[in-house]
């Protein structure tokens, strides 16, 4: 079913990179949301009114919650999908995520509401009609919540969407409480226990943990969220596979939404090596990244000094140095400024997050190290930090 709405709806199916197609996709999950939801709610909410079942009826409103789910995902890929201008220069892929947290408050709102009817309930409880009917609606319903949860899935990883990967577990979720309504709706017609009121109170949690889960998922990428291990993996391997490279460092990516990323490195080039050569070398990789990975690719070239044996030793022993401190402290930039004096040894450390050290206080350490070494030595270190996980 779910490969026939996509043939028939998304035209160009294959090209996910592309924004047109990400549009397509999205406008037929919301459609595809706001359709079946809508329909389990008004099944949902008369079955339960007629058989005087909060439980059913919040469930209901539930599914309601969903279908407003949809309708805001869908306006969010629509917004999204809007090109840059010079207000927003980045774009507007950031809009499914903001549509995603708009979601989250909703379906707590709907679950602080559906605690206060459930408690009505419990303390008031009223017997609950029963019967095939309301059976085969809930199963109806669980089949239909399972087949939209897969549906979201499936196009959520096609397209690398949060927003529609979220979607699937709230359908999931959705399985859970359903199921939980009809086995008390099961239990209260066998034994005559009145428990459609507990039930109704367990889903209203439900849907309350299920929004703080979302609104979690949701603000994590607006906050700025670092990229994964397989990226960076990804474009250090590109990027060292470029004949003319010795090294990179300084790699910063910046998600500003699906099919938006933007990033900076910094790449080590012979000093010996033509410029012309090297800045041809870096011109392609910028248009290959683009083209292969979507990904809008600043360099800055650094000319690295290969042919000096004397500053290629001194180099050793100054990673060795930094070795000592910490195994996980890394250097670049390396080079001396010889002088009769004194010579000066200019280089850049990273250091990892929560550094046992502060920097002010590894600069000074590293100055009186390098000084003990030689005091003809001065050392003149920056501090960097790293702003991608390591590999």
């Amino acid at each position: 079913m779910t490969e026939l709405l996509i043939r028939l709806f998304v035209k160009d199916s294959e090209q996910v990179s592309n924004p047109d197609v990400r549009g397509r996709y999205g406008k037929l999950s919301g459609l595809v949301g706001v359709g079946t939801n809508l329909l389990l709610f008004v099944v949902k909410f008369l079955t339960g009114f007629f058989f005087h079942s909060i439980a059913i009826m919040a469930d209901a409103v539930n599914n309601f919650s969903d279908m407003a789910s949809s309708l805001i995902t869908l306006i969010g890929f629509k917004l999204s999908s809007k090109p840059a201008d010079a207000q927003h220069p980045y774009g507007h892929a950031r809009m499914e995520y903001i549509s995603g947290l708009i979601v989250s408050f909703l379906v707590m709102m709907v679950g602080v509401q559906l605690v206060q009817s459930s408690f009505g309930k419990i303390l008031r409880p009223q017997p609950t009609g029963f019967g095939f009917a309301v059976v085969a609606i809930l199963a109806v319903s669980i089949l239909l919540k399972l087949w939209q949860s897969a549906f979201y899935a499936k196009i959520g990883k096609k397209i690398d969407s949060t927003a529609l990967q979220a979607s699937s577990q709230d359908s999931r979720n959705d399985v859970l409480s359903t199921a939980a309504v009809l086995l008390g709706a099961l239990v209260s017609r066998y034994t005559g226990l009145m428990l459609d009121g507990w039930m109704g109170l367990a889903v209203a949690v439900f849907i309350i943990v299920s929004g703080i889960r979302l609104i979690i998922d949701t603000t994590s990428p607006l906050l700025g969220l670092a990229p994964t291990k397989e990226l960076v993996r990804e474009i250090y391997r590109k990027i060292m596979s470029y004949q003319g490279i010795l090294g990179l460092h300084d790699l910063n990516v910046h998600n500003y939404g699906p099919g938006r990323c933007f990033a900076s490195v910094h790449c080590e080039v012979p000093a010996d090596e033509d410029i012309m050569v090297s800045h041809d070398i870096i011109d392609n990789i910028e248009r290959d990244f683009l083209k292969d990975l979507n990904i809008h690719l600043v360099i800055h070239l650094d000319p690295i000094v290969t042919g000096d044996e004397r500053t290629n030793e001194l180099k050793g022993v100054v990673a060795g140095i930094i070795r000592e401190i910490s195994p996980d402290i890394t250097m670049h930039d390396f080079r001396v400024v010889w002088g009769t004096t004194h010579s000066n040894l200019i280089f850049d450390v990273v250091v990892p997050y929560r550094f046992r050290m502060a920097d002010d206080q590894l600069q000074q350490t590293l100055v009186d190290r390098i000084h003990q070494m030689n005091p003809n030595y001065h050392a003149v270190v920056v501090v960097d930090h790293t702003y991608v996980p390591k590999i």
